[in-house]
């Protein structure tokens, strides 16, 4: 599988003769041809109740080829998408509002990684807040016993979300459409951040997420730049100190 994707990927970037072409597009039908066919047994097992298994095939060691362990995309985040069958909108390029952030999902090895790390289990409700596609908790609720909910304002991004959690059978993945500032945390135990606001925005949902730590125990996960700024909140502590090479996660303090 990593050989053919990697294969397809100098396919695409060459330039060929007619006849070359020719060639190199029946040995690109193939090569999908084969890949759609393990998507296909990945998808089976899911619905059948045995997708953590069948994923941990391919999740176990991570993934990449010398890169660090923060750096970019892999094998991997392509064998996510054949199965998960998540595709960008047409509308993914719009400018942001203010204070919101181009979406980019979480590498599929950190995803993997987080909910090793998490040990969920049918108590918790993970909320990744600023979901996407929903990369997160689609993956989330094929891995574990929790709940898993995307908060995500973008309508397109929602309704793919919940086409592909349909089409799996994960009757525990949710996703609403609403802004994040107005979202009940009330029925959540993680929440899961991958920068997806800055300023004003981030500093609401912060605070409401304070407000609920309050109340009752919570954690929570997050990646790329806004993990310095939650690692700056005083009712935060580091539970183990990844620093950047990973999803940071954070408990509250006692």
């Amino acid at each position: 599988m990593r050989e053919r994707l990697d294969a397809l990927d100098l396919l695409e970037l060459g330039i060929f003769d007619d006849i070359a072409q020719r060639k190199v597009n029946i040995l690109r039908t193939k090569f999908e041809a084969f890949n759609e066919a393990i998507y296909r047994e990945l998808r089976q097992a899911i619905r059948q109740g045995a997708g953590a298994v069948a994923l941990s095939a391919w999740s176990d060691g991570g993934g990449g080829d010398g890169i660090g362990f923060d750096e970019g995309y892999d094998y991997l985040d392509e064998i996510i998408s054949g199965v998960l069958q998540l595709e960008l909108p047409d509308d993914a390029a719009i400018e942001p509002p203010p204070d919101m952030v181009f979406y980019q999902p979480t590498p599929a090895r950190h995803v993997f990684d987080l909910i090793r790390r998490l040990g969920l289990t049918e108590h918790d409700v993970l909320m990744d807040l600023g979901s996407g596609l929903g990369h997160v908790p689609l993956i989330a609720s094929i891995c574990s016993d929790a709940t898993c909910v995307g908060i995500e304002r973008e309508r397109s991004y929602v309704d793919c979300f919940r086409r592909s959690a349909a089409s799996l059978g994960l009757s525990r993945a949710a996703c609403f459409q609403q802004d994040a500032r107005d979202a009940d945390f009330s029925t959540g135990t993680v929440f899961y951040l991958y920068t997806p606001f800055t300023g004003g925005v981030m500093r609401a949902v912060l605070d409401g997420l304070k407000r609920e730590a309050g109340r009752r125990s919570i954690r929570v996960a997050s990646y790329g730049p806004c993990t310095a700024v939650i690692a700056d909140e005083p009712w935060l502590h580091s539970i183990d100190n990844v620093g950047h090479r990973a999803v940071a996660l954070f408990g509250v303090r006692g």
